[in-house]
C-alpha cells in the first residue's frame, strides 16, 4: 500500500487516492474515514470539508474510475476502426486491461455497493462508459439480418457480463480462482463463441 499523502493543497484528491489504496488493501467496507485521513496525512475533521461520509468518498473514486474507463473504452473502440469486429473485440480487451491496471477504481465502481444513481455525475459517467460498448455492438450487429439481430443493448450487456465474469473469477487473483487459461484467452474465446452463435464469425 503506497503512502501518497497530502500535497500541493489538493486535499480532496489526496483523500480519493488514499481511499483507492485502502480499497485495494481492505475492500470498500474495510476502512474508515479516519484511516483515509491518516493515509492522506490530515486530521479526520478535514475529511468532512469534502465528503459527508465514506460512501461519498467511494462514490467519488467510482466517478473518476468511470471517467477513466469510458475514455479507455472510447480509445479502444476508435483504435479498432474501420473494422466493426476489431473495434468490438478491442473494447472487450480494454475492460480486462482497466480492471488490472486500476483495481481500486474497478472495485469502487462494481463491488462497493454504491449505486451509479447516487449522483447525477456518477450516473452520467457510467452511462457514457456503457454507451461505448453498446455503440460497438450496434455497429457490429448491422452485419446480422434484421430478423435475427438482438437489440444492441442486449448484445453489449452479454459481452459486459462475460468480461466482468472473467475479471471477477480469474483476473483479480482471488484465492482458489486459478485457471489453466490466461484471462485474455478466456475472454477472447468466450466472445468468439458468442459471435459465432450470431453468425458474425465463421464456424471453424
Amino acid at each position: 500500500m503506497s503512502k501518497r499523502g497530502y500535497h500541493h493543497g489538493n486535499l480532496r484528491q489526496a483523500l480519493v487516492e488514499a481511499a483507492l489504496d485502502l480499497i485495494e488493501a481492505k475492500g470498500p467496507a474495510g476502512f474508515t474515514l479516519s484511516e483515509a485521513a491518516k493515509q492522506a496525512g490530515v486530521t479526520p475533521a478535514a475529511v468532512y470539508r469534502h465528503f459527508a461520509g465514506r460512501d461519498d468518498l467511494i462514490a467519488e473514486a467510482a466517478l473518476q474510475g468511470y471517467e477513466m474507463f469510458g475514455a479507455l473504452m472510447e480509445f479502444a473502440y476508435r483504435s479498432g476502426q474501420p473494422s466493426a469486429l476489431a473495434a468490438f473485440e478491442a473494447t472487450g480487451r480494454a475492460y480486462l486491461a482497466f480492471a488490472r491496471k486500476h483495481p481500486g477504481h474497478y472495485i469502487a465502481m462494481f463491488e462497493s455497493g454504491i449505486s451509479v444513481n447516487r449522483t447525477p455525475e456518477l450516473a452520467a459517467a457510467a452511462l457514457a462508459a456503457r454507451a461505448v460498448l453498446e455503440q460497438a455492438a450496434k455497429q457490429l450487429s448491422e452485419h446480422i439480418p434484421p430478423e435475427n439481430r438482438p437489440p444492441a443493448a442486449m448484445f453489449s450487456a452479454h459481452i459486459w457480463a462475460m468480461s466482468h465474469g472473467v475479471v471477477e473469477l480469474f483476473a483479480r487473483g482471488a484465492p482458489g480462482s486459478a485457471s489453466p487459461f490466461a484471462p485474455e484467452d478466456l475472454l477472447e474465446s468466450g466472445i468468439g463463441i458468442y459471435l459465432r452463435g450470431l453468425g458474425l464469425l465463421p464456424v471453424e
